[in-house]
């Protein structure tokens, strides 16, 4: 196991340099940052430590760290500090999901004993996840990539198979699949997890100063070069390199970066001097890279070299069965995020989303529920507040949340299986009988079926 580390976030420096001292003193690993910009690229499912922000910061404050870091990983412990004696900011950090709240001026010690606290709960989270991946059950990178789908299956044991190996990869897919998400799974189940994961988006770089974010620069090396530079992939160094769209590299720039693959060495502008380079490097591409080959717009002798292990990200379109479920956790997600009661989804709804085309993947389901939670999508809000059987939208006793969940369930499936019953009794282990009085119990029979399906199950019988 790595060792355990604090990452502690405070734009004054005196109080940080004094912070990290005072903590070092009691047997902790602290790594400091004057903000929050590069601390994600050390945060995800493969941290085994803690974070300990400011509040109050230019730029990126600690509450939207706090939001960032949960997003990445919500069980990653979170202690925020602030001089301001905001209780109403502590109570909605708490809310949010912080794992303490400390008010200017404490006490190292004070400071320490929730440091540690909150490592062992972390050590905790990431035992119960090594035994859970052992024992074959739901891990983390099914939690992220979520699926029943064949096609799903494959993608996350392949992602398992190339993520311990350290290999260069290319992973191929369209819009809104959902590649850097496969790209962040590949480090954090890797030996790099610990170590920063940069992305760089290549359509987005500056054209003029592509090659000074990427390689950094000494000083003098061109007009506005005052100081020398670290650039992009040497801040990576011993972590993870994703560069995105690596299809919109110009083609002069892909022969510099062909020697970096090569030889794992960079050399910045305006030096003789080569530097090591211990990374691992992911690219993602929308568009087929074979094809940009034979059109001339991309090498093809850094296409092989990129080419050493390939992943293959489904679209929506190919995994349609996994919609309904995967929806249904999208929304829970965003339920969550926004501080929103448990949505009871209706099965009209389940059933329209299951049908419709997804041009834009899983970002374009992802907003869907993100608009159903927020109560933007007129629709669904027609049926909040219907009683059935007792259940009612957003009620909070457990029976009634049991029954909402098992409702939606049931309704997934028959969306997912076109109204089919057989793989929907058989899926969910029970019998015929029982479904037929689910669907009776929820009113599911006229919502979800067509007079079709109701074919396609009388051949069933």
């Amino acid at each position: 196991m790595s060792e355990q580390r604090v990452l502690l976030v405070d734009d004054e420096e005196e109080l940080r340099r004094s912070t990290a001292q005072a903590l070092e003193l009691f047997g902790l690993s602290v790594q400091t940052f004057s903000n929050a910009d590069h601390v994600l690229e050390l945060t995800g499912f493969g941290f085994d430590g803690v974070v300990v922000s400011d509040i109050r910061m230019p730029g990126t404050d600690g509450m939207t760290l706090l939001q960032k870091i949960r997003e990445l990983d919500a069980e990653i412990p979170v202690i925020l500090v602030t001089g301001h004696g905001d209780v109403q900011l502590a109570v909605k950090a708490m809310r949010e999901g912080a794992y303490d709240f400390l008010e200017k001026p404490f006490t190292p010690q004070h400071l320490a004993g929730i440091i540690r606290r909150a490592l062992d709960r972390r050590s905790l989270v990431m035992e119960n996840r090594r035994l859970r991946a052992v024992a074959g059950k739901r891990d983390d990178v099914e939690a992220r990539l979520p699926g029943r789908t064949q096609v799903m299956v494959d993608l996350r044991y392949r992602i398992r198979a190339i993520g311990a190996a350290d290999a260069d990869t290319l992973i191929i897919g369209e819009t809104g699949a959902g590649k850097e998400v496969v790209a962040r799974a590949l480090h954090d189940i890797s030996s790099r997890a610990n170590r920063p994961f940069i992305a760089i988006n290549c359509a987005a770089l500056p054209e003029n100063l592509i090659e000074s974010e990427l390689f950094g620069h000494e000083a003098g090396a061109f007009p506005g070069a005052l100081r020398p530079r670290y650039g992009k992939f040497e801040h990576g160094r011993g972590g993870t390199i994703l560069l995105d769209e690596i299809g919109s590299m110009p083609v002069d720039l892909q022969a510099k970066f062909l020697r970096v693959l090569q030889e794992r060495v960079i050399t910045r502008l305006g030096s003789n001097e080569t530097v090591p380079l211990d990374v691992r490097f992911i690219a993602t591409s929308k568009v087929d890279l074979e094809a940009e080959v034979a059109a001339g717009r991309f090498r093809a002798d850094l296409f092989y070299r990129l080419n050493v292990a390939t992943i293959h990200v489904p679209s929506l379109m190919q995994r349609r069965a996994d919609i309904p479920l995967l929806f249904l956790q999208l929304v829970r997600e965003a339920a969550a995020r926004y501080g929103r009661e448990d949505l009871d989804v209706p099965a009209e709804v389940i059933s329209a989303i299951a049908l419709r085309d997804w041009p834009g993947n899983v970002r374009e389901l992802r907003n869907a529920a993100d608009r159903l939670v927020l109560g933007l999508d007129p629709k669904p809000g027609e049926t909040g507040g219907v009683v059935k059987d007792g259940v009612r939208d957003g009620q909070g006793r457990l029976a009634d949340k049991v029954a909402a969940f098992e409702r939606n369930l049931i309704a997934g499936e028959i969306a997912a299986h076109g109204g089919a019953l057989r793989p929907v009794y058989e899926s969910l282990g029970i019998s015929r009988k029982t479904l037929y009085e689910k669907m009776q119990k929820y009113g599911l029979d006229k919502k979800l079926l067509g007079p079709e399906h109701m074919l396609q199950d009388d051949r069933d019988g």
